[in-house]
């Protein structure tokens, strides 16, 4: 199984990077995209693919630069020559919202019809975990942004591939305390984390991230990054910051 990073930039990113978004291949030839920004049909067509190629997408969280592609994958699939509906899987919590509050005013209206979201997608609402071409993806509460004080559901995922045990953050605020035990029982560590200044305060800081241990960070990537020069990751117990196009592959169980 391949994972590419799209993108490793935040959701101010610019020319030369692109929003945080991953494109998972199975060694079926599927893909699973994790997170659909705005840019993803320039991130996407840089790495050689485009709407077809997508079999599903995972939406971890509304904002856009995570959720801000799905009108125009919706479009693009639904009118391009294989005419397929991509899997969209999504927390149950959301699968109402993200289509009253974000992509009803632009897919609803559909000529003699009144489009809904299984229109253009084949949703699957999932509340713990989901399984895609035999890899169980758990999801992961992350506490990223507040409404008044409640917290706003985000979720990253945890899941193996072969003997890897992969903790992907999506976006989320520094809490060591929720997050350790994920910490411990991961082999590689995708942490979203945030390098410009003024800080936002919704997401993990270099600075927050260098407090770790030691065997933490030794097992940490570091993505979703601000533009601008970057901290040296390494040099501080890091294994370094995700570049745009990045690429890990993984052994599946019984692969030689």
């Amino acid at each position: 199984m391949k994972l590419t990073f799209l993108g490793s930039g935040s959701a101010f990113a610019v020319d030369d990077n692109f929003h945080s978004n991953v494109l998972v291949e199975a060694p079926s030839g599927k893909k699973l995209l994790i997170d659909c920004g705005s840019d993803a049909r320039r991130s996407l067509a840089a790495v050689g693919f485009g709407h077809d190629d997508i079999d599903a997408v995972y939406i971890s969280h509304l904002h856009s630069d995570h959720s801000g592609g799905l009108e125009w994958l919706a479009f693009t699939t639904k009118f391009s020559r294989s005419c397929h509906r991509p899997k969209l899987i999504i927390h149950e919590s959301m699968t109402n919202t993200i289509w009253d509050n974000q992509l009803s005013a632009g897919l609803k209206p559909l000529g003699d019809i009144s489009a809904n979201l299984n229109t253009f997608f084949e949703v699957i609402p999932v509340k713990k975990s989901f399984e895609w071409e035999g890899t169980v993806f758990d999801l992961v509460r992350t506490m990223h942004v507040k409404e008044a004080s409640k917290w706003v559901l985000t979720f990253g995922l945890f899941f193996a591939i072969g003997n890897v045990r992969v903790l992907y953050t999506s976006d989320t605020q520094f809490s060591p305390e929720h997050y350790m035990p994920y910490f411990e029982r991961a082999d590689l560590i995708f942490q979203d984390c945030e390098t410009a200044t003024p800080l936002s305060g919704v997401h993990a800081t270099y600075a927050q991230l260098k407090s770790l241990p030691d065997h933490i960070r030794a097992k940490m990537w570091l993505y979703h990054y601000n533009p601008g020069r970057l901290p040296r990751a390494e040099r501080d117990g890091f294994l370094g910051f995700v570049k745009c196009g990045q690429v890990f592959e993984f052994e599946e169980a019984g692969e030689d």
